[in-house]
């Protein structure tokens, strides 16, 4: 997706809000970002854009003088990322799985803007655990899923995990599939998701349709998860009765049985599922 539709999508006004503990939200335009600031240093999950992040930079400092200690990437997508540059000098690590890393840097040389661009410099296979004063910040990546490289983002002391875009609330998802998407195992990733954390863990969103509801709790990720194999049950039922691509995304505006999730591009979780379902095995 370019940035010109991102743009569209998002509230240009910033907020930024204390959750639990020492974490709190910041949104502007883009990706939802988390972030801990506490006696020993400050720690953000995702950038936006360099204009929000710049906002969010000169919000922490108020909230404290210690250094901005890691600049975490949920995946590589431009809302996410494209703010790191405004963290250069700013910021000791960027973090992120490597598969994040290599999409970035693939997307970054297709556009040629490398240069608008500040990379992450640590990078982890399987789990990663950081620590921030009396915070432990662990890392772990269940497999491809909205991309092959995202990353779930857990604050443990305040019970706290940021799914990037693992979940799209009550909105229609981008199923980035030339970056290594795959929504059969996207439904696997929540599945692990939902039977390691709490029923009072509180769950970051990328996107939601309501712009107030980007946090919730362990029900929203049953739901999407119920979203995703509704999805895929309405479009494999409709291949086998003969419907093409163009005509499910012409006639489709809901996918039954999980009706709450609306809004613009229902068109984009058809043409996925349906290349999915009828790629060679």
């Amino acid at each position: 997706m370019q940035n010109r539709a991102w743009a569209d999508y998002f509230d240009l006004g910033y907020r930024i809000k204390l959750l639990r503990g020492n974490v709190g939200i910041f949104t502007e335009q883009g990706g939802t970002i988390a972030w801990l600031a506490n006696k020993e240093g400050i720690a953000v999950v995702d950038s936006e854009f360099p204009t929000p992040a710049t906002h969010l930079i000169a919000e922490l400092k108020k909230k404290s003088a210690m250094p901005f200690k890691y600049l975490i990437n949920t995946h590589h997508h431009p809302d996410h990322t494209s703010g790191n540059i405004a963290f250069k000098g700013v910021v000791g690590q960027v973090v992120a799985h490597q598969n994040a890393l290599a999409n970035l840097q693939r997307v970054s040389a297709e556009k040629k803007n490398e240069d608008q661009q500040l990379f992450p410099t640590q990078v982890f296979e399987d789990d990663l655990e950081l620590q921030v004063g009396d915070e432990i910040i662990k890392l772990h990546y269940f497999g491809p899923a909205h991309t092959n490289g995202d990353s779930l983002i857990h604050f443990t002391k305040a019970n706290i995990v940021h799914m990037g875009d693992l979940v799209f609330n009550r909105r229609f998802p981008y199923v980035d599939r030339q970056s290594g998407a795959n929504i059969h195992n996207w439904i696997k990733v929540l599945d692990k998701a939902i039977r390691k954390f709490e029923k009072d863990t509180i769950f970051v969103f990328g996107h939601s349709l309501d712009p107030e509801k980007v946090t919730g709790s362990i029900e929203d990720l049953k739901a999407f998860q119920n979203y995703l194999e509704r999805l895929l049950k309405f479009v494999d039922f409709a291949i086998k009765a003969g419907k093409t691509k163009e005509e499910l995304k012409s006639e489709v505006s809901v996918i039954p049985g999980a009706t709450e999730w609306q809004g613009e591009g229902i068109e984009r979780s058809i043409l996925a599922a349906y290349e999915e379902l009828t790629e060679p095995k």
